[in-house]
């Protein structure tokens, strides 16, 4: 209850300002008689900044104030326009302070209707209609006044036009005036636009014509918020003009027009033109035609959602919205819409620093433009087959789509109030300084968060005060508008399949096909048959698929094969249809489920072992250190690995067992590698890790079966050495794993049956790890050994030195570059190592003999390789710049300098490449040049691993095809181009590098 007696204090008046009373003393505001007064200056905004514009307005009117008093005291309409415009905005208070006559603007109960907005803004600059116009609708005059004097009566024009708005606008906040919609507003605003703009195009008419006639018909088309009719109180007017002719003079008008416009008023901006910035200003209708026809992207079609005759010839606007209209419509038809739609989203969400985010009412999570955009993809959707929704305005697009059965009634009605909510924010920031922001107050600034409150006539909430029933509001209208995918997606497409509620929802199977469509799902028939299938499904597990689908479409939806991931999403529930904890988890933690779903839309590899080992999931949840995923020591799995398989006593079930171990591995390590936690030196050493395991559990299995088999103990010591990629610990997903297998007899066994005997033990060993399963491959390659495929499987290690120092040819030698101790008995791979050591780190270097010979065989490899019909740009292992070069000439580098420098005593390939660098054997940057190149190569590889589900070594070319592996590869969806000329550019430079060295 308002208080009526006794003049309150000026804390309770809720004036902060320490010199509060000395204004209200020089107002004469202080006795019994200004008690209203008082309570009404309470309610303003900013009680302070209002109290001080008085002051100041007192001050400038001199002997006009008694009138001003006089009305404030009686007239309680006008007080309330007055108080709450300078409680609300400083930029209109040092307005009316600035023209102390435009106070009596605030006298009219009503505002000046589109006419009289028109004569204000013409008779300004003493404006006529043109001759030729002055009998039609067009809106062409000339201007009686040119220069800067037309400019400041324009800006004069104009701002006593927003004041007044303001004025009604905020009027409710301190009296009970009646409160201006918002729609009402931006509608009002764009007429003040449009009218302006009228004027300002006169006075450009008059400023290239002078007193010649105008010899082009220019239209003005408004595009964006103001074509829409839901203008902001300040913002960029997007314009595009059409000409007839499109000529020097008409391109000179338009130029005018937008910078007396921004001079004036606003920034008019006409980069939605065909070609932006760098088109032409002006052009023929004909050739906007050709344009759109030919050359427009999906973002223009969308821009043009908003498009409306403004001013200048009307005819001819109206001709250009008839002409391009239709092509609006058939834009979601278009091959790139998809690919282009989402990338419009990605760009829109990187604009805004992460900080700000939670702040920014336009671009940030939740604000103004996910509304926007979610609304015109829906439009551009339905509104081919539903004219209905080719409407304007964002508020009636979405009643327009709820009307129509494609938004649910909740749904549309909760969108549209929070929308609404968070531009009357933007509207009250925008008026406080005349500025163009979007930017809250940061929510621990109360003094900025109470002023926002009061204008936005936010009250007491309960125990919240003013601010904090403004921060419950935001937070709770921004988590809303977050789900606005799933809200105006994913939830209308469930409630159609399960026809749940008809009532309120009419979406048809062809019209959920075509949102699908637009989603990114090629075959959307299909895909709307597996959301029915998973949405029916019986008991429980149906109601929490209808509780979780819509965030799990909308995560598929944004991979780059949404009809892949959502197939192997249904597969993945049809094989766990028992188990009740994978829904739960879903359920329960969405970081599961989003990165669960990014996985099962990229990679074949990861989904088909995860059909297998669905135990993995449950690790793609955080922990207290981070993500599960790579919460893991790979020497624990590896030993983990082995002790399990060895506890097996028959040869089937610890086969069984190491495939298990090995295939919850490779799916750990390939989802981390997917959801961008691992490098590529951390999968490689990792994948080689897990072979290393499998062979060492393998090889224990076999021995301990042979020795129960004969008996007896084993007749000699085994070890395998890890040759290749296995040997530098940088396997692939599609490396095999190459290997030699030594042997030395016990004491006391004879040399021959220790031989044949560790044959028998390496051939079960391949066949064992190489019987066909549904897993990946696990082939173990001995093609490395000495005298290739003709040699034996097994020698020992009295065998080997004696070949090797007799025998071993210049490839042999290179070969040993990477040996390295993997499996078997360590002290006999160790004994192996330092035999190998003497091969190929001679004293002296290798002969100069041996190294023509390499560079004769890397020419012959560059030569014959290749597979037939491969393009040596593209292929990642033998192609130009690919790991095969680099990996030759690090060796080759090894061969020559290893003898001198110990630090080259390395198997793996980045690590020699440092030690390289650090021993000044190559250039810093050829060095940078090669690592990049090897690690583009290997990510690349793995990438079409992942994608593929199968070892494949050559990259698409651009297109479709490229799209997933370059996501697979840690790039976004949208710059698929980027990634193909990243590598191109990556390989060719290393080569540059490689031939260098070869040539040297």
């Amino acid at each position: 209850m308002r208080p009526r007696s006794g003049v309150p204090s000026a804390g309770r008046l809720g004036l902060l300002d320490a010199t509060a009373r000395e204004n209200l003393d020089a107002l004469g505001w202080t006795d019994e008689a200004s008690i209203d007064l008082l309570w009404s200056l309470s309610r303003a905004p900013d009680a302070d900044l209002a109290l001080r514009a008085l002051v100041r307005l007192q001050s400038a009117l001199g002997e006009g104030w008694p009138e001003i008093d006089t009305l404030v005291r009686s007239n309680k309409h006008f007080r309330g326009r007055l108080l709450a415009v300078l409680g609300a905005s400083d930029a209109l208070g040092d307005h009316l302070i600035a023209e102390p006559s435009a106070w009596r603007l605030l006298l009219d109960d009503v505002l000046p209707s589109l006419d009289a907005v028109y004569s204000s803004m013409l008779e300004s600059v003493g404006a006529q209609p043109e001759p030729d116009s002055s009998d039609t609708e067009n809106l062409v005059y000339r201007a009686s006044e040119t220069g800067p004097g037309a400019v400041g009566k324009l800006r004069l024009a104009y701002r006593n036009l927003v004041l007044q708005l303001a004025a009604h606008d905020l009027a409710a906040t301190v009296e009970d005036e009646p409160v201006l919609r918002l729609h009402e507003v931006g509608a009002y605003l764009a007429d003040l636009a449009d009218a302006a703009l009228t004027a300002a195009l006169s006075v450009a008419i008059a400023t290239v014509c002078g007193e010649d006639p105008l010899t082009t018909r220019l239209a003005v088309i408004a595009m964006g918020k103001c074509g829409a009719s839901e203008l902001n109180y300040v913002s960029d007017v997007d314009v595009v003009f059409v000409a007839e002719p499109a000529d020097s003079t008409s391109s000179r008008i338009a130029g005018e027009m937008m910078r007396i416009g921004s001079l004036a008023f606003f920034e008019v901006d006409a980069a939605l033109r065909p070609e932006g910035k760098a088109g032409a200003l002006t052009r023929t209708l004909e050739s906007h035609i050709a344009y759109y026809k030919r050359w427009a992207k999906t973002w223009e079609f969308q821009a043009l959602l908003k498009a409306r005759p403004m001013t200048g010839d009307l005819e001819l606007a109206r001709d250009y919205i008839d002409a391009v209209n239709p092509m609006v419509w058939t834009a979601a038809e278009r091959d790139d819409f998809v690919p282009e739609v989402q990338a419009m989203r990605r760009r829109v969400e990187s604009l805004v620093p992460d900080s700000l985010k939670e702040r920014n009412l336009k671009l940030g999570s939740g604000g103004l433009r996910d509304v926007e955009f979610a609304v015109q993809l829906l439009q551009m959707v339905h509104g081919r087959v539903d004219e209905s929704l080719r409407v304007l305005p964002t508020v009636d697009a979405l009643a327009a789509l709820t009307a129509g059965g494609y938004v649910g009634r909740d749904d549309g009605a909760n969108l549209s109030a929070s929308y609404q909510f968070l531009r009357l924010l933007e509207h009250r920031l925008q008026l406080q300084r005349m500025s163009r922001t979007h930017l809250l107050p940061a929510f621990d600034d109360e003094v900025g968060m109470r002023w926002l409150a009061r204008a936005a006539h936010i009250r007491l909430d309960g125990e919240l005060d003013a601010q904090g029933a403004l921060l419950a509001e935001i937070r709770r209208h921004a988590l809303r508008v977050r789900r606005l995918h799933e809200k105006l997606f994913y939830r209308p497409l469930l409630e159609a399949v399960t026809r749940f509620n008809a009532d309120e929802l009419t979406l048809s199977d062809a019209s959920a096909e075509r949102r699908l469509s637009a989603l990114g799902y090629g075959q959307p028939q299909r895909a709307l048959s597996h959301i029915r299938a998973l949405a029916s499904a019986p008991g429980r597990r149906g109601q929490i698929q209808l509780l979780i689908l819509p965030s799990l479409l909308e995560w598929i939806g944004r991979t780059p094969d949404p009809d892949a991931g959502l197939l192997n999403y249904r597969r993945l529930c049809d094989e766990l249809v028992g188990a009740e904890w994978f829904l739960r988890l879903l359920r329960d933690d969405g970081v599961v489920a989003e990165r669960l779903m990014k996985v099962l839309g990229t990679s074949a590899y990861i989904a088909e072992l995860l059909m297998r080992s669905p135990e993995a999931i449950q690790l793609y949840s955080d922990g207290s250190d981070g993500p599960k995923l790579t919460a893991v020591d790979i020497n624990d799995v590896a030993s983990g690995l082995v002790a399990s398989t060895i506890r097996r006593q028959d040869l089937k079930q610890a086969v069984a067992v190491a495939r298990s171990h090995r295939r919850a591995e490779l799916a750990r390590i390939s989802s981390a590698d997917v959801l961008g936690m691992l490098d590529v030196p951390q999968v490689c050493a990792a994948l080689s890790s897990v072979w290393a395991a499998v062979l060492n559990a393998a090889l224990t299995v076999v021995i301990s079966e042979s020795e129960r088999e004969r008996g007896t103990a084993a007749p000699a010591r085994i070890a395998v050495i890890g040759m290749g990629r296995l040997g530098g610990g940088e396997l692939g997903y599609g490396s095999d794993a190459d290997v030699l297998f030594v042997c030395d007899p016990i004491e006391g066994a004879d040399e021959a049956d220790a031989v044949k005997w560790s044959q028998v033990i390496a051939e079960r060993v391949r066949t064992m790890l190489g019987s066909p399963s549904a897993d990946p491959p696990l082939e173990v390659d001995t093609g490395l050994r000495p005298e290739g495929r003709n040699g034996p499987v097994v020698r020992t290690l009295a065998a080997y030195a004696a070949y090797y120092d007799q025998w071993a040819q210049p490839w042999e030698i290179q070969a040993l570059l990477r040996a390295h101790q993997v499996a078997g008995d360590n002290d006999l791979g160790i004994e192996f190592l330092l035999m190998a050591d003497r091969i190929r780190y001679p004293k002296g270097g290798v002969s100069n003999d041996a190294v023509k010979e390499i560079r004769r065989i890397k020419a012959r490899v560059d030569a014959e390789r290749l597979p037939r019909g491969a393009d040596p740009a593209l292929h990642t292992k033998l192609g130009r710049g690919g790991l095969a070069d680099v990996e030759w000439t690090v060796q080759l580098m090894q061969l020559r300098h290893a003898h001198e420098y110990q630090s080259l005593h390395n198997t793996s390939t980045l690590q020699s490449l440092d030690a390289i660098a650090d021993e000044g054997l190559l250039a810093l940057d050829d060095v940078t040049l090669l690592k990049d190149a090897w690690l583009t190569a290997t990510q690349a590889r793995n990438a079409l691993v992942l994608v593929r589900g199968k070892p494949i070594d050559e990259l698409p070319g651009p297109g479709g095809a490229l799209r997933p592996v370059a996501y697979a590869a840690g790039w976004p969806d949208d710059e698929a181009a980027e990634f193909l000329e990243n590598y191109l550019r990556v390989t060719r430079r290393a080569k540059a590098v490689v031939t260098k060295v070869f040539g040297a």
